[in-house]
């Protein structure tokens, strides 16, 4: 019999709910692969990156409330990343304060709806490289360190 305790997780936070949501949706309705909390390069973090089954690279940032809008002030950043780019927020949420020429998600933990689809602007050949390589990269490694643990691959 072994003594090791169970590890509970701790409870996802609001914008881990809706990107949980998200990935459903996009998953589900659009055939897209999803990763949570993706660094595309040092210093950014986007919450959702997907890539769909023709290559397209999307973007989804998910706001929980006001507040944690206004406080995000690299989000345009994320635009470099990706060939469409949206903003995925509970049905609560004030949608005006959300910028036009940007996509609309409105989901929460089980599903989403999209209300408003983004401009696509296409990446450049190179870029969109080295994202779909890190995408892959990332995920592998992910899976890896779920598989196991000792590999030192983080399981965020």
């Amino acid at each position: 019999m072994s003594d090791a305790v169970p590890i509970i997780p701790p409870a996802p936070q609001p914008g881990q709910v809706l990107a949980r949501g998200v990935c459903r949706f996009l998953s589900d309705a659009l055939d897209f692969a999803c990763l949570e909390e993706f660094v595309p390069e040092r210093g950014k973090r986007v919450d959702v990156i997907a890539i769909g089954p023709k290559g397209e690279i999307w973007v989804v940032e998910c706001k929980s409330s006001r507040a944690d809008f206004m406080s995000d002030a690299k989000w345009d950043g994320y635009l470099d990343w990706c060939d469409r780019f949206f903003w995925a927020v509970d049905v609560d949420f004030p949608q005006a304060l959300l910028p036009e020429g940007t996509g609309l998600i409105v989901a929460d933990g089980y599903g989403a709806e999209l209300l408003r689809d983004a401009p696509e602007v296409p990446l450049a050949a190179a870029r969109r490289k080295v994202i779909t390589r890190k995408f892959a990269r990332d995920a592998a490694r992910r899976l890896q360190g779920w598989r196991d643990p000792r590999t030192g691959f983080a399981v965020e």
